[in-house]
């Protein structure tokens, strides 16, 4: 592995391209994902509790049997094709719809479990100092929320720069449009390149880690302000 494989045009295409795909995802995963989990944290039935567990699908099933289905559903002759009037597949308009799909319960889950740990007294308050719902949920649900928000995006970033099975199947590997840093690193080992995928795996081995590290010190420093709330 060398210095110049730093500067290497592929690769830091194939990184911006990475960051890029992780950034749109996070952004509609947290737009769309933050009502979808206050919504799932309100009292419901059991109706709820089925759409809850199809959003957390991905976290069991294979990502080529999601990619699979998601292929077929881009594809020329799908219903959404026909709507849109050109195909999603092997673009990166696709890439970025299967990755929110593919990362929404890493991110819905925890913002989900940071509402329902906040319980109703909040909301209650807020309702009596004459707050409309939108307030109080932009007001007093939202920041009570953060550590669940802030867990969700992290994660759902993560989640996305770590995608392979699911990016290979609905994307390929085509460079400067779908070829994204896993599957990058699949080709280096599969032509030899050692170094440049050493290089990469290094580099994700470590977002891996300071992903986990982050969680932990967010998750300490809400346990910290929980206990100084109570006393």
């Amino acid at each position: 592995m060398s210095l110049a494989s730093l500067h290497d045009p592929a690769m830091l295409e194939t990184l911006a391209l990475t960051l890029k795909l992780a950034s749109v995802t996070t952004v509609v995963l947290l737009v769309i994902g933050t009502p979808l989990a206050w919504w799932l944290a309100q009292p419901g039935g059991l109706w709820k509790e089925a759409v809850g567990a199809i959003i957390s699908l991905p976290i069991v099933l294979p990502p080529t049997v999601l990619g699979f289905y998601l292929l077929i559903a881009m594809g020329p002759q799908s219903p959404l094709t026909a709507l849109l009037g050109h195909k999603l597949s092997f673009t990166f308009a696709g890439l970025v719809l299967g990755s929110v799909i593919y990362s929404l319960p890493f991110v819905v889950n925890p913002i989900r479990n940071s509402f329902a740990a906040m319980g109703p007294r909040p909301m209650e308050v807020a309702a009596t100092l004459r707050a409309t719902p939108f307030d109080a949920f932009r007001t007093v649900a939202l920041p009570l929320a953060a550590p669940g928000l802030s867990t969700g995006a992290i994660l759902g970033f993560a989640h996305t720069v770590g995608e392979f099975g699911v990016v290979l199947m609905i994307g390929g590997a085509i460079p400067g449009k779908t070829k994204v840093l896993s599957v990058t690193i699949f080709d280096y080992v599969e032509n030899l390149e050692w170094g440049k995928a050493h290089l990469l795996a290094g580099g994700m081995l470590v977002l891996s880690f300071s992903v986990i590290l982050a969680m932990m010190l967010i998750e300490r420093r809400f346990g910290a302000d929980r206990g100084e709330a109570r006393r």
